[in-house]
Parts: C-alpha cells; structure tokens; sequence
C-alpha cells in the first residue's frame, strides 16, 4: 500500500510541475506580442496563435501515430472544449480593451480558479482540500497586487462580464480538457481541440490586417506563440493535467501573470512599484504551497 501511495505522489508531482512548466510558456505571450509590428491585432494574433499551434500538434500527433484513439470521441465535449478556448481567446482580447489590461487580467486569470474548483467540485466531486483554498487566496490576491497597482481604473459591467466569461471558459476548457484526457493521447486530445477552435476563429482572419506576418519579426512572433507558447505549452499542460486536479491545475496556471511580469522588469525594461513586488512574493507562496511538498 505504502509502495502505491509513493509512486501515485510522485505521478502527482510531476504533474504539477507539467502544468507549473506550461504555465512559464504562457508567461511569454505578451513579451512576443510586445515584439510584434505595427499593425497587428489582437484578435489577428489570438486566430493565428491557434491556426499555427493547432497544425503544429496535428502534426505531432500524425508523426507518433496517435490521431486514431482506442476509445469513441465524444462530439459534444469535444466541441464544447474548441468552443470553451475559441471564446476565451475573443472574450479575454475584448474584455481588456473595454475595461483595460489591469482590471481584465486580474478579473479573468483571477476567476478561473475558484470557477474551476467549483466546476471540478460540481462535476467530478473532486474536493480542493485547504492546501488549495489557501494556494488559490496567496495566488489571487498576488495576482491583483502584482497588476492592479497604483493609477486610475475605469469599470464596465461589459468589460467585467466578458472578463468573467473569459475566466469561466478557461476553467470548463480545463474540466473537459480531463475528461477528453482519459484513454487519449495528450498531443492528439490538443490537436483536435485546437484545430476545432482555429475553425471557429477563421472568419476573423478574413476582417483584420495580416500584412505583418510578411516581415521577419512578425514570423518569428507568430512562430513563438503557435509553437511554443501553445504547442508545447499545451502539451506540457495536457500531461500534467492528466494526473492533477483540475482546480490545482487551473491554481498552478498563475504561474502565467507571475512569469511575465518578471520578463517585463528583466527583459522589456519595465518598472514595478513596491506593491507589486508584494503581490510578486504572495503569488509565488501560493504556486510553491502546491507545487511542493
């Protein structure tokens, strides 16, 4: 018995650092996208972000010889996933720019773990346990310091909402992500959820200026996000969540916000108030409480 408990603690763990090492990858978006040429959008960027990042793992998932999968794929979980990480793309994109950066992270990335405990609690009866409660407050309230410090904040209902619908859609992405996960391969459970979320984001492509992937640096930024920042990432986050909770999982993905305020003040040159330093050490309290043991 001992000898189960050991090897089910370390599959854990390992878990957990998958989805601590995703989250690193995420932390790099807004670092590339602070490279991209003038001229490209957001929306533009999300769609080709999932078009490069879906063929990418399509790809990987032909080269091992995983599309075909042992078990029946359910049409309706599936389309729900591609859905859940389309619209997340469009609501988070939009919420920003209604309510502004700092209001709408805090809102988004802040509400997808408490949804996803009570998604995971709901669904699975999967109970977070106080390890989590506390982790999930740390992470949070690290979260809010880290990008709300100082200036003027103007709040919308329409931004808040959308925010919340972003936040909501990442953490029903992760619960059906889990469930698509059993008996599949991860790259090919990613391929297929991707792909299907490019396809509904095409129509964007066709209503935005594209022009910027004609020079090196847009390449080489679309290029990052679709192979790093999400194939890989994707991947990592698929294995890991594969043998973690899913509100720990969706807890551990702060890791995000963490990561790129560090590359902001070390690689982009910018500055962080006291305060945010504050919400710096918190956040990392949180990530380490679960990620350790």
């Amino acid at each position: 018995m001992s000898g189960n408990i050991d090897r089910d603690g370390q599959t854990r763990i390992g878990g957990e650092w998958l989805v601590l090492a995703a989250a690193v990858l995420w932390g790099t978006t807004g670092t590339a996208q602070a490279f991209a040429p003038t001229g490209a959008q957001p929306i533009g960027i999300g769609a080709i972000r999932l078009a490069v990042g879906g063929l990418a793992l399509l790809a990987l998932a032909a080269w091992r010889g995983r599309l075909r999968s042992a078990t029946r794929w359910p049409v309706l979980a599936t389309l729900l996933a591609a859905g859940c990480m389309a619209a997340y793309q469009v609501c988070f994109l939009t919420g920003l720019k209604i309510t502004g950066v700092a209001v709408g992270t805090v809102v988004a990335i802040g509400s997808a773990p408490v949804l996803a405990g009570g998604l995971g609690w709901l669904v699975n009866r999967e109970k977070p346990g106080w390890r989590w409660g506390l982790a999930t407050t740390l992470a949070v309230v690290g979260c809010a310091l880290l990008v709300l410090p100082g200036g003027q904040f103007t709040v919308q209902a329409w931004g808040i909402l959308l925010a919340l619908g972003a936040g909501f859609s990442y953490a029903l992405y992760a619960l059906l992500a889990k469930q698509l996960l059993a008996g599949r391969a991860p790259e090919t459970v990613m391929a297929v959820v991707f792909c299907l979320g490019a396809a509904m984001l095409s129509p964007a492509l066709f209503l935005v200026d594209l022009s910027w992937l004609g020079q090196a640096r847009g390449l080489a930024v679309a290029l990052h996000l679709g192979l790093v920042a999400t194939a890989l990432s994707y991947t990592l986050f698929a294995h890991g969540l594969k043998v973690t909770p899913t509100a720990t999982a969706v807890t551990l993905s702060l890791a995000e916000p963490l990561t790129a305020g560090l590359l902001g003040v070390f690689l982009l040159g910018e500055s962080l108030a006291l305060v945010a330093w504050i919400g710096m050490g918190l956040l990392f309290c949180g990530l380490a409480l679960l990620s350790l043991r």
